[in-house]
């Protein structure tokens, strides 16, 4: 078992493969083996022209990539890593994410990461662990866990999600009606879970799960507002809509296409309205 810890705790007057290398100081090998190694490793995470560099001189990325490489060396079955990239800014970790995934994948150890970036832990994990208060959740897939969580505390946990509580009004063949008052009407869902009906649930759906649009859709479950916040983030668009109940829902768009800011969506104040589509909603007990 092999630890990479969230400061990279690099030894400062040690060159780059003094680093990487000083794991291998007690092993059975001689030191043309060690050397070699040590090339390996650097070679592995893209650093074979800075070995003689001192951690001072790196990037944070570079320091990130020298402390892995460190922890590979010795080639461990178990690979802890403690907030592997909470010191790298968004765009370095994101790329670096991707890299470390594919370490994983040519070197065939297991990792286990602890983080608190849910975005991370996605991008990383063939396998993810929802733990609360030392309780674990739910273990599955990053698409499982995202896309069927298993209780209302993993939805609300993982990503971005739109709740509120509901009573079931009627139980149908392929769901159930449910009754919200903050959405100010009632919707349908299609979901299993053995519900009856007046039983309290509580209604979750993701904000790229809703569709929006300036013209009344046909179908079931429409909902009316009022764009009370917009944020343009080039890639995708948040909306955040004021029903009549008061009650705010967020929602997502992707941007698909290049657009003045007189094409988009909508903007403030507008007239909008919301369409859910009934398999897209989730429903869990209102008790957490």
């Amino acid at each position: 078992v092999n630890m990479m810890f969230q400061s990279y705790a690099l030894f400062p007057h040690m060159t780059v493969a003094g680093n990487v290398g000083y794991g291998l100081k007690h092993e059975a090998m001689t030191p043309a083996q060690r050397q070699d190694r040590v090339k390996e490793m650097l070679a592995l995470v893209q650093l074979s022209g800075l070995a003689e560099r001192k951690p001072h001189q790196l990037s944070g990325g570079q320091r990130q990539r020298v402390a892995l490489a460190r922890a590979l060396a010795r080639q461990p079955k178990l690979l802890l890593l403690d907030e592997p990239l909470g010191a790298l800014d968004k765009k370095l970790r994101e790329h670096t994410q991707f890299e470390i995934s594919n370490i994983q994948y040519k070197t065939g150890i297991t990792f286990v990461v602890v983080t608190h970036d849910q975005e991370e832990a996605m991008t990383l994990a063939s396998r993810i662990a929802v733990m609360d208060k030392g309780i674990i959740r739910q273990i599955g897939a990053p698409s499982d866990i995202y896309e069927h969580p298993t209780s209302r505390f993993v939805a609300d946990f993982i990503g971005s999600i739109n709740m509120v509580d509901a009573d079931v009004i009627k139980v149908r063949g392929d769901g159930y009606d449910v009754y919200a008052p903050l959405l100010g009407q009632s919707i349908h869902v299609k979901a299993a879970g053995g519900y009856a009906t007046g039983d309290k649930v509580a209604v979750a759906v993701r904000p790229e799960k809703i569709s929006i649009s300036r013209k009344k859709p046909t179908g079931p479950n429409v909902l009316s507002g009022t764009v009370q916040d917009f944020g343009y983030f080039g890639k995708d668009s948040l909306y955040r809509i004021k029903l009549s109940s008061g009650h705010v829902l967020s929602v997502n768009t992707v941007n698909m296409q290049r657009m003045s800011s007189e094409q988009a969506v909508a903007t403030w104040e507008d007239k909008v309205y919301l369409s859910i589509e009934p398999q897209a909603a989730m429903l869990f007990l209102a008790v957490p």
